[in-house]
């Protein structure tokens, strides 16, 4: 994506309030451009209404026998004129339709301060056109009519055969109100995407950090804001997996400065006559190499570069079970029997293999229970054994360190496969929690996230 020469937050804010308003601009414009009448002015601001008043007017003031002639000389093309006598059917009708016609608001705009009693007949009203108007007016169907009561009692009506007002004031700001409505929502919505596309792609890639500290650096795109957070993680990134690369050179270095004077420590202790004392030596020398050895191989294995990759999690499982059911110990195993995971699979297998070993080494064998969510994946690991005191319950994850009353060296290991199953876990943005079940023995509790 190419970045504007001062794109920030804030510029885009400021282009988004002006493209909103240009849209909303160019929207009324398109509307009285191709809105046809109803982009017109309405009927109290044409010029419509004082034209009839003026008519009415002038005809009321004529005698009563050249009302049909002047009526027929004002008459347009546009608008059309015609009187009847009082006496007369249509009158008669008018005066009817009077008493249920309730547009006053129309009349108001019409007649302004002529006090009249008036009825209008529009397409689609509710009032009928009496006959004799339908008759005269072929094009009646779409034509309206403002009859107006004069003070002899006759009736003067004009009528429009086609519509030349626009919409009244309130449906004008309806109109325009609807306008900038879906201009602000279509111009925020572009640019609020535009904008939070690369805060979700810098997200995921936080988040793949999270699993795998060997994902490639961030693009650096968005706003100028966002591109320095972008280019601060990835300074970060690449510091972290520089010290993760120094720290496996100096494990390697470690290995080999540790394991020559134990070697040199075994030599000597060959000479020792008291076969005693060089039992004891040698069992010492012995648990330094177990320990050197079980510390080495959980630093090599946290700081493993194995691929992320999407695997099935349940099949993992299994298999662990299967293994110890070779060796004729029971690994019972509750869930799906096919379930894709996104991690690393070897290192995930070595975490739930420290935990089963627990078991079954210090409790009864356990069984696997594995459960799928909208965001989470739960492994629980649960034995039947004695539990681990309360107040050990949160150290057991500390290097080397043991429950004294029922570890000891004899039943093997070095006090690290807690710590290792942890920090595998935590190296995909779960955790892992230890309780004492009610109804005995011990639950190894492991959340992971699901990550895409």
């Amino acid at each position: 994506m190419i970045a504007w020469p001062h794109d920030s937050i804030a510029s885009r804010f400021v282009w988004a309030v002006v493209l909103t308003v240009a849209v909303a601009l160019v929207l009324v414009r398109l509307f009285f451009i191709f809105g046809g009448v109803w982009a017109r002015e309405p009927l109290d601001h044409s010029a419509l209404p004082a034209r009839a008043r003026d008519l009415f007017r002038v005809i009321e003031a004529a005698p009563p026998q050249v009302r049909p002639t002047l009526a027929a000389a004002a008459a347009t093309d546009g608008l059309a004129l015609e009187w009847y006598d009082a006496t007369s059917s249509v009158s008669a009708m008018l005066w009817r339709d009077s008493g249920i016609d309730d547009k006053a608001s129309v009349r108001r705009r019409v007649l302004g301060d002529l006090q009249r009693t008036a009825v209008i007949y529009k397409p689609g009203g509710a009032l009928r056109l009496p006959p004799p108007l339908a008759h005269n007016q072929p094009q009646h169907a779409s034509a309206y009519f403002l009859s107006v009561q004069l003070t002899d009692g006759s009736w003067l009506v004009f009528s429009v055969p086609n519509r030349t007002w626009g919409l009244s004031e309130p449906l004008r700001w309806t109109v325009w109100l609807t306008f900038m409505t879906l201009s602000i929502a279509t111009v925020c919505a572009l640019t609020t995407r535009r904008l939070v596309r690369p805060i979700k792609e810098f997200a995921a890639a936080v988040r793949r950090f999270g699993v795998n500290p060997q994902t490639p650096a961030v693009l650096e795109s968005g706003p100028r804001e966002l591109r320095d957070v972008t280019r601060a993680f990835n300074t970060m990134q690449a510091q972290i997996q520089k010290f993760m690369a120094y720290r496996t050179m100096m494990l390697a270095a470690i290995s080999h400065d540790l394991r020559t004077p134990l070697t040199r420590i075994r030599l000597r202790g060959e000479l020792i006559d008291d076969e005693i004392q060089q039992a004891k030596l040698f069992k010492d020398v012995d648990e330094m190499q177990t320990m050197v050895d079980g510390a080495l191989a959980f630093f090599r294995g946290d700081a493993d570069e194995e691929v992320t990759t999407t695997f099935d999690l349940a099949g993992v499982l299994q298999t662990i079970a299967n293994d110890y059911a070779d060796q004729g110990i029971e690994v019972g195993y509750v869930g799906p029997a096919h379930a894709d995971y996104c991690g690393r699979p070897f290192g995930l297998k070595r975490a739930f293999t420290n935990l089963v070993e627990n078991a079954v080494k210090y409790a009864t064998p356990p069984h696997i229970q594995l459960t799928f969510r909208d965001k989470v994946v739960t492994v629980a690991v649960r034995d039947q054994g004695p539990g681990i005191p309360p107040d050990s319950l949160a150290r057991v994850f500390a290097p080397f360190f043991r429950v004294d009353r029922s570890r000891n060296r004899a039943t093997g290991g070095v006090g690290l496969g807690l710590t290792a199953a942890q920090a595998i876990v935590s190296g995909h943005g779960g955790a892992i929690t230890l309780c004492n079940q009610p109804a005995g023995g011990l639950e190894a509790l492991v959340t992971l996230p699901r990550v895409g």
